[in-house]
């Protein structure tokens, strides 16, 4: 559940930074962006449409943390186009792989549940850069096929709970309503009398009042 702020009815949100996600994001894009250059023909269209593919997943889960705060119904459209990118990116990899008769790492291959499990390590987030200039592209192309996967598997969550947010707290315009309301029952509440103001006034003139002239 959202919580307000106490200086306004805006949520505190935007730090995409540290979602996980968004750093997977980062690490397909500039993953994308060595295999394309290595292993794709200078020309060749399919290099743009890779690498946008892979900066639109990223640019999105970024522009939708950013806009949370103002319209939930932007955070969760733009982080659907996140997945998308992604899936569409997904589908290039299978292609190379299949066209060229590279294997596709799945069940029961003897480098797949390896992979994913270093692909979902601490390690790997930070020693990745390391790794890519010495990859085959059958690695490179398996390497992003994991990390699409797992990344578009969190995006479907984050989804999830960002509906579920929208349903708890609805829009910007309803949480405006909300503050609003809230704000004119506290001005109402500290404008009403004390009745125990008016009792001391009362007691005061009576006593003024009972005094010789």
């Amino acid at each position: 559940m959202t919580i307000m702020p106490e200086n306004g009815f805006l949520p505190s949100r935007g730090g995409y930074r540290k979602l996980r996600v968004y750093k997977m994001a980062e690490i397909i894009y500039d993953l994308t962006y060595e295999f394309t250059n290595r292993y794709l023909l200078r020309g060749d269209r399919t290099i743009d449409q890779m690498v946008q593919a892979a900066r639109s997943g990223k640019q999105n889960i970024a522009e939708g943390s950013k806009a949370s705060s103002t319209s939930t119904e932007t955070e969760i459209k733009l982080t659907n186009v996140a997945k998308a990118s992604l899936e569409e990116l997904l589908i290039d990899y299978e292609d190379y792989l299949r066209v060229r008769h590279l294997a596709q790492w799945g069940v029961g291959h003897p480098r797949y549940e390896r992979l994913r499990e270093y692909c979902r390590s601490e390690p790997f987030m930070t020693d990745y850069r390391t790794l890519l200039p010495r990859m085959n592209a059958e690695e490179l192309c398996n390497m992003a096929l994991t990390l699409i996967n797992q990344a578009t598997y969190m995006l479907a969550r984050l989804i999830k709970r960002q509906e579920q947010m929208f349903i708890e707290n609805g829009g910007i315009r309803e949480q405006m309503t909300r503050a609003r309301l809230a704000y004119r029952a506290g001005q109402c509440g500290t404008n009403r009398s004390d009745p125990s103001d008016l009792s001391d006034k009362s007691d005061g003139s009576d006593k003024s009042d009972s005094h010789p002239r």
